[in-house]
């Protein structure tokens, strides 16, 4: 069942790895919904550091997905697949999607879509699925996060970041970021955090030791991997736990094994664009049960940086490589 749609589509694609300049304004056939997909209009995509990796040829899509960039978009349902509810057909939703977001039409499961609350913008709903996604599996499901705990997250101020913030503190734990300036530091107060450290100015290792008492925390969250690995470890108090979601400090880390025996620490981490969606589907429906009432009330809302119109996919790039943004990036598709 669709509405009437038209046979091509604009998307951003690239014909070769390459700096944010590559990306381009392309014309491809309208992709259609196969079983348990649905076709989504899409009003704005979410821009997030897998793209650019995607972009510069070190993250290429999983076996069947669109070579389009895009992890997260929002907009109207226009066609359904086979064996998909017809209620979904014009329903506004926000989706991850494992590619294909940087156009005017993308394909998404249905079981990864979400419905947008009523008040909530589809700017800021197109910002919410990827990082919501990734916290709340590995922050809370895979890091077993619990109330009274105490977090320290890198990158208090990426989309990760402003978001982690925010549901921590909705499950009553203690947050500790690390920021890069003191002006982003604010910021991440601002937000919610407890206390933010300037780590181009202060080592974030004797600070979460001076703020926790010599305690330590329970959770790292680390984007960073490299030699923050080993310096996380000694954040961490006994059988605290590391979990790893992305390497922008290098793929590679050397670790003291003595002191995760000792102390009983353990070490885990996940990527979620290549899993199954089974199991993607299953994290939706936690999602739905426990995050999404505090959505729809406005308790919990994605921090928004700034808005690009699909043409202009290389400045949005250009804006995340440089590093100075606050919360997410998105690209406006549609009116």
């Amino acid at each position: 069942m669709a509405l009437n749609l038209p046979d091509k589509m604009n998307a951003v694609g690239f014909e070769a790895p390459g700096g944010p300049e590559v990306l381009r304004i392309e014309e491809v056939p309208v992709p259609a919904p196969g079983p348990g997909q649905v076709l989504v209009k899409v009003a704005y995509a979410g821009v997030n550091r897998p793209d650019v990796i995607q972009r510069q040829g070190h993250y290429p899509p999983p076996p069947g997905a669109s070579p389009i960039p895009g992890l997260e978009i929002a907009g109207t349902v226009v066609s359904l697949g086979e064996g998909v509810d017809e209620r979904h057909l014009e329903r506004n939703v926000c989706a991850l999607v494992t590619g294909g977001g940087y156009a005017q039409y993308c394909l998404a499961e249905a079981g990864l879509c979400l419905p947008v609350p009523e008040g909530l913008p589809l700017d800021q709903a197109a910002a919410i699925p990827e990082t919501l996604f990734t916290v709340w599996h590995n922050v809370f499901e895979r890091g077993f996060a619990r109330d009274g705990e105490r977090i320290l997250i890198h990158g208090g101020t990426s989309g990760i970041g402003t978001t982690a913030i925010q549901l921590c503190k909705a499950f009553g734990m203690t947050v500790i970021v690390t920021c890069g300036g003191a002006e982003k530091c604010a910021r991440a107060v601002e937000i919610g955090a407890d206390h933010a450290i300037d780590y181009r100015s202060a080592d974030f290792v004797e600070e979460v030791k001076r703020i926790t008492g010599g305690k330590g925390v329970h959770l790292v969250l680390d984007m960073v991997a490299g030699d923050y690995v080993a310096r996380n470890l000694k954040c961490l108090a006994e059988d605290g736990r590391h979990v790893t979601i992305a390497v922008q400090g290098g793929a590679k880390a050397e670790i003291p094994m003595w002191m995760v025996m000792t102390r009983r620490l353990t070490l885990t981490g996940s990527t979620m664009r290549a899993r199954d969606v089974t199991f993607k589907s299953l994290v939706a429906q936690e999602i739905l049960a426990n995050v999404w009432p505090m959505i729809a009330n406005g308790a919990c809302r994605p921090i928004m940086d700034q808005t690009f119109p699909l043409a202009q996919a290389a400045a949005a790039h250009a804006r995340m490589e440089a590093g100075s943004h606050i919360g997410k990036i998105v690209l406006a598709v549609a009116p």
